[in-house]
C-alpha cells in the first residue's frame, strides 16, 4: 500500500472514530438533560396533585393587535404537560385553537426537538419553582 494512501485510510478511520465518540457524548448528554427535565417534570406534578393547581411553564406570544393577543399557554397537571394555543384580550371572548397533551414521560423528547434554548429555560424555572 503506497504511503499516501495508507495516511488517508488513517485520517479517513481517526475522523469516524472522532465523530462517533462526539455523537456517542452528544446522545448521552441529551438523556441525562431530559431524564433530569422528566424528573423536574414528576416533582412538579406531585405538587399539582396536592394543590390541584397547574403550574404555568411557559407563556408565548404569538400575535398581537390592538388589546387582544394569540399565545402558547404550556402547564403542567398531574401526570401531563399540556399546550394550548389560546387568543383573548379586549371584546374578545377567550377561545382555545389548539390543544396538544404529552405525558411527562414523552414531553421532554418533544420539546428538546422543538427548540433546545426553551428546554433549558424550563429545566431552569423549574429547578427555581421546586426548591
Amino acid at each position: 500500500m503506497d504511503d499516501k494512501v495508507w495516511r488517508r485510510f488513517v485520517l479517513l478511520w481517526l475522523n469516524r472514530k472522532l465523530r462517533s465518540q462526539s455523537m456517542v457524548k452528544q446522545i448521552s448528554l441529551d438523556a441525562w438533560q431530559i431524564q433530569q427535565l422528566t424528573d423536574l417534570l414528576k416533582k412538579g406534578s406531585d405538587i399539582v396533585a396536592k394543590t390541584n393547581r397547574p403550574i404555568i411553564l411557559y407563556r408565548q406570544t404569538l400575535d398581537e393587535e390592538d388589546e387582544s393577543y394569540e399565545e402558547i399557554v404550556c402547564s403542567l397537571t398531574k401526570g401531563y404537560v399540556i399546550e394550548q394555543m389560546v387568543t383573548s384580550g379586549g371584546i374578545l371572548v377567550p377561545s382555545f385553537h389548539q390543544q396538544f397533551v404529552f405525558r411527562i414521560e414523552e414531553y421532554p423528547q418533544e420539546l428538546l426537538r422543538k427548540s433546545k434554548d426553551r428546554f433549558l429555560e424550563m429545566v431552569d424555572f423549574l429547578q427555581e419553582q421546586l426548591k
